[in-house]
């Protein structure tokens, strides 16, 4: 099995999971070992998909606005934790792979490895919402036809994106890419540096 492959499995798991109670306040029960990257993938994409559904509650035209602001809150501090999920696995990542001699022309990708699987996550979530509405009874078979041909494109996508990261990390593996952790230093939720939030006056 590739690391991809291990990736679609636990991200699988986690929505299927999710979905016995399709609801957004259910308790996260990981069933893989406390501190283990599989954990983290699984929270990960837990994270993932229950803001799927925040993301969905927010849009109804008739919601209470005071309720959709701390829905919107609610989705900031959920951004916050997924990136931070983000940068925990690629420091993982990053100290599997820290006795690599990198070759004098290694060369740096464009986004690191748990940048590109978390969009791995995404996409688990858009095939299994894609897959849904394929099969809906309740909808045409234009609509349903339609979703069938988007579900197709996503399942190329996540093959062709798992074949990408599982080759960044074998060019990562033999010094051929280097790898960093950036921290996503997000100001808007910063006190310190949001100007709404140091410029208040009632603070």
């Amino acid at each position: 099995m590739t690391f991809t492959d291990n990736c679609n499995k636990i991200f699988n798991r986690a929505i299927a999971d999710y979905h016995v109670a399709d609801n957004v306040d259910t308790p996260i029960n990981n069933p893989y070992p406390e501190g283990s990257t599989d954990a983290a993938l699984y929270r990960k994409c837990w994270i993932d998909t229950v803001q799927w559904h925040l993301e969905d509650i927010i849009r109804d035209p008739g919601i209470d606005p005071a309720g959709a602001l701390l829905l919107k809150r609610r989705i900031d501090r959920s951004n916050q934790d997924r990136t931070d999920l983000v940068e925990d696995i690629d420091s993982r990542l990053r100290d599997i792979y820290k006795d690599v001699e990198v070759r004098p022309d290694a060369t740096i990708n464009t986004e690191s490895p748990a940048w590109a699987i978390d969009r791995l996550s995404i996409l688990a979530l858009k095939i299994y919402h894609m897959r849904e509405q394929a099969e809906r009874t309740d909808a045409g078979e234009e609509h349903r036809q339609k979703c069938a041909a988007r579900l197709d494109i996503l399942m190329q996508q996540q093959q062709d994106l798992g074949t990408a990261i599982c080759q960044l990390l074998d060019d990562i593996a033999a010094g051929r890419k280097y790898m960093k952790v950036y921290r996503q230093m997000k100001m808007y939720n910063d006190p310190a540096t949001n100007p709404v939030l140091y410029g208040r006056k009632d603070k």
